[in-house]
């Protein structure tokens, strides 16, 4: 395998925990612990992504290579590495829940790239100090969900983390899916995440809370030299900077937020611990994707009643957790009265991310609130693909004799669609017609920006499940076919079309399929 040159930024500025090894402790006035990975009995290659791969300068050939194998399962530390896990805390479900930290994701070092710096972690390679009396492993089902969304929303054009590759373990894992008393083992798996930064909310929150000014302020200043350093110049105040760089958080959530809408996506668990400082995407555990438009979904089970995280409430959910953010910010700004207005800027970020984007999802020229709005009222009163719709919206001639016909392979139940409801999106159409004609908008310009914001494919929630179902089976290839067509979602793959296919009735109620966990 090619040789991998650590330069451990991070490690060597940011103060470290003088304990070392995975015994559960608080770690006060420190960023980080040192540690070893867990030694996979018998670590084997189940896939790699080739672009990821390609980020860190390494090969095909390189990526099927047992020594790959090897330090990407955790058992062997490749020269200048600083294997640790850090320190946060943050809110869950709307409480604070202290010490939180790295409790199955360990860091490996960071290298530079042609494109800037790269940290490596490793998630499911066994406890660390945050594990909080957990085994810090990760099943197969998990991993090949982490594995495949990272790769899939790079390829839909959103900010996230991603995967280098997916490596089982060997090792039998006993987890509990749904915390119904019903425990099984499973097959463990580790999958190897990139980013510039693991860095989230929750690890301003932690400082703060602990009343660790000096660190939050040495931390804070690292994160901009690091990640932020266009806010570094010599005209700038520390105030300014920190303000600075609240307010490209605040700008990056809202933009990141539009694009979760636009594609369908639900996060699940949006903990103030689960958001990166960087606006992407990031921990993909009880993740899910619309199938029938319902703004009121949430896949995690954990979540089925109170629904804090359901589709509808994520960009005032993003806004909550900035709040927590500018209050672990606040002893460094000194006053709230600029960290307040620089939030109450969020509401209006979003929504002009999200009006230009369902502007794009129309192919209009310009935002028609009113049509918009109608629309997405419509499709929500009956059960309707929200991927497909789109699609087939873009795909269809508006000028058409009956545009409507083309729409129909979208609706879940045909039952539904009575006459009065045909008559009023017909009649929607009829408006969405004259807007266009209104706005000049050409009917090619309008099919390809259509086309260019409406993804075909999406890794919807039963093709997760049934490559899951075949790689316990010891059957990768769908984790591979997958991987291969969410690379161009919007693009027509028509030995592929089976994929774009809407929700089969047998996964509605099928676990895994509509109904996740944490532990998912």
């Amino acid at each position: 395998m090619k040789p991998l040159q650590f330069n451990n930024v991070f490690t060597t500025t940011l103060p470290a925990d003088p304990a070392t090894g995975v015994q559960p402790r608080q770690v006060k006035a420190a960023i980080f612990s040192r540690m070893q990975a867990h030694q996979a009995p018998d670590p084997y290659l189940i896939d790699f992504s080739e672009d990821a791969a390609a980020m860190l300068g390494l090969t095909p050939k390189d990526c099927e290579s047992q020594e790959f194998v090897e330090v990407f399962a955790g058992n062997r530390t490749l020269s200048g590495m600083d294997p640790h896990a850090t320190c946060y805390g943050g809110h869950q479900f709307g409480n604070w829940a202290g010490q939180l930290g790295d409790g199955r994701a360990l860091n490996l070092g960071e290298i530079d790239t042609p494109t800037g710096h790269l940290m490596l972690q490793l998630k499911g390679a066994g406890p660390t100090p945050y594990s909080r009396g957990a085994d810090g492993f990760a099943v197969l089902r998990s991993s090949v969900r982490e594995y495949l969304c990272s790769e899939a929303m790079h390829g839909l054009g959103i900010s996230t983390t991603r995967a280098l590759c997916l490596i089982g373990t060997g090792d039998d894992v006993m987890r509990d899916m749904f915390y119904d008393g019903h425990p099984k083992t499973e097959p463990g798996a580790v999958v190897c995440r990139l980013s510039s930064s693991f860095i989230r909310f929750g690890h301003f929150q932690m400082l703060m809370a602990r009343n660790e000014i000096d660190l939050l302020r040495q931390f804070t200043e690292f994160v901009i030299q690091r990640e932020f350093a266009h806010l570094n110049t010599s005209e700038s105040s520390p105030v300014d900077r920190y303000l600075g760089l609240f307010a490209e958080v605040c700008e990056r959530t809202a933009n990141l937020m539009a694009d979760w809408m636009r594609v369908g996506f639900v996060h699940g668990v949006m903990n103030t611990d689960n958001l990166s400082i960087l606006g992407e995407t990031i921990d993909y555990g009880p993740y899910g994707w619309l199938d029938d438009f319902n703004p009121g979904w949430t896949p995690n089970t954990t979540d089925a009643q109170q629904k804090r995280y359901r589709y509808e409430q994520q960009p005032a959910i993003a806004q909550w957790n900035l709040l927590q953010l500018a209050n672990a910010l606040l002893p460094l700004v000194g006053e709230s009265r600029p960290l307040e207005s620089i939030l109450s800027q969020y509401a209006g970020q979003y929504e002009a991310a999200w009006a230009d984007t369902l502007r794009r999802k129309l192919g209009l020229v310009s935002y028609d609130a009113d049509l918009a709005n109608r629309l997405l009222s419509l499709i929500t009163e009956v059960e309707t693909d929200m991927t497909l719709f789109f699609r087939y919206l873009g795909d269809t001639s508006v000028t058409a004799e009956s545009p409507l016909d083309a729409l129909e392979p979208s609706f879940y139940d045909p039952a539904q669609l009575t006459p009065e409801y045909r008559s009023r999106l017909s009649q929607w159409l009829n408006d969405y017609r004259g807007a266009l004609d209104e706005q000049g908008q050409l009917e090619s310009v309008r099919q390809t920006t259509m086309q260019g914001a409406n993804p075909k494919y999406t890794l919807r929630n039963y093709l997760s499940q049934q490559a899951i179902d075949a790689a316990e089976n010891g059957d990768y290839s769908q984790i591979k076919t997958l991987l291969k067509v969410m690379r161009k979602p919007y693009e027509n793959q028509p030995e592929f079309d089976y994929l774009a296919a809407k929700r089969p009735a047998w996964a509605k109620q099928k676990a895994g399929c509509s109904m996740l966990s944490c532990s998912s």
